[in-house]
C-alpha cells in the first residue's frame, strides 16, 4: 500500500529510504526492533524515513487493539510518535489502567481520550492499516518493508543498516 498522507512519518518526506512497519504494540518482537528501528533513524536521519502501521493481533494480544487506538488518539492531537515510544517502552504495561497512566503522563486529557475509546472512534483508522497489511502479504509482526521491497531477514541493527545503506544506493 502506497505512503500516503494518513500515515504516520518520522523522518524526512523525501528521504530516499522508506520503511514501513506493520507493527504490534504488544508484539515481544516488534519490542524488540523498536530500539533498533530508532537507532537506525538516527545513524542515517537524513536517508530513512519510518512509516508506522498498525496490525495488531488481537487473537494473541488482548491489549493490542486498544493500544493501537490510544496511539491514534495521541495522533489527533499530533502526540502519535510520543504515545508510540510510551507503548513500545512500556509494553508489558498495556491494560486500560496502565493506558490511562500512559495518557496522562503524556499531558492528554484522559477523560476526551476515555470516550474517544468507549466509543472506538480510532477502530475504523486501525482496521485500514490492518486490511493494508493483510492486502500487502503481513501474516505476522514486525513486517517491514524497505523501499516497497518486503524484509525477509532479521531485526538486529547490523542487519537493519545493511538493508537501508543497500537501498539507498540502489
Amino acid at each position: 500500500m502506497p505512503v500516503d498522507g494518513v500515515d504516520h512519518v518520522r523522518g524526512p518526506v523525501d528521504a530516499p529510504v522508506t520503511v514501513v512497519q506493520y507493527g504490534d504494540f504488544q508484539c515481544r518482537f516488534c519490542g524488540a526492533a523498536y530500539p533498533n528501528l530508532a537507532e537506525v533513524l538516527r545513524q542515517r536521519a537524513d536517508t530513512v524515513r519510518l512509516v508506522y502501521r498498525h496490525f495488531p493481533i488481537a487473537n494473541v494480544h488482548p491489549y493490542a487493539e486498544a493500544a493501537a487506538e490510544v496511539a491514534e488518539a495521541a495522533g489527533r492531537r499530533d502526540r502519535f510518535w510520543e504515545m508510540h515510544d510510551w507503548l513500545y517502552e512500556h509494553q508489558d504495561q498495556l491494560d486500560p489502567v496502565h493506558l490511562s497512566l500512559g495518557v496522562e503522563q503524556l499531558g492528554l486529557p484522559p477523560d476526551e481520550v476515555d470516550a474517544e475509546l468507549g466509543r472506538q472512534a480510532y477502530a475504523d483508522r486501525v482496521r485500514r492499516d490492518f486490511v493494508g497489511g493483510i492486502r500487502s502479504g503481513v501474516n505476522g509482526t514486525p513486517t517491514l518493508f524497505v523501499n516497497d521491497v518486503r524484509h525477509e531477514g532479521g531485526y538486529d541493527l547490523p542487519e537493519l543498516l545493511a538493508v537501508v545503506d543497500a537501498a539507498a544506493g540502489a
